[in-house]
C-alpha cells in the first residue's frame, strides 16, 4: 500500500510481459486446436461424401437390376 492507504494498482513490466506471454501462448494453442478440429472435420466430411457416392452407385445398380428384371418376359407358368 502507498502512504495514503490506497493499494498500488500499477503493474510491473515483468507482470505485464508475463501476462502478454500467457495470452500469446493461449492464442497459439487455440489456433492449433482450431486447425486440428478443422482438419478432422474435413476428413470426416470427405468420408461421408465418399460413403454417399458409394450408396448412390449401389442404388443405381439395384435400380438397373430391378428394371432389367421387369423387362424380361416371364417364363412358362
Amino acid at each position: 500500500m502507498s502512504e495514503n492507504g490506497e493499494a498500488n494498482t500499477s503493474t510491473s513490466p515483468t507482470a505485464t510481459n508475463s501476462a502478454d506471454d500467457a495470452r500469446q501462448e493461449l492464442s497459439v494453442q487455440l489456433e492449433d486446436l482450431l486447425n486440428t478440429l478443422s482438419n478432422k472435420f474435413a476428413g470426416v466430411s470427405s468420408e461421408i461424401f465418399a460413403k454417399m457416392d458409394e450408396m448412390s452407385r449401389r442404388l443405381d445398380n439395384l435400380e438397373s437390376q430391378i428394371m432389367a428384371g421387369k423387362e424380361k418376359p416371364n417364363g412358362p407358368a
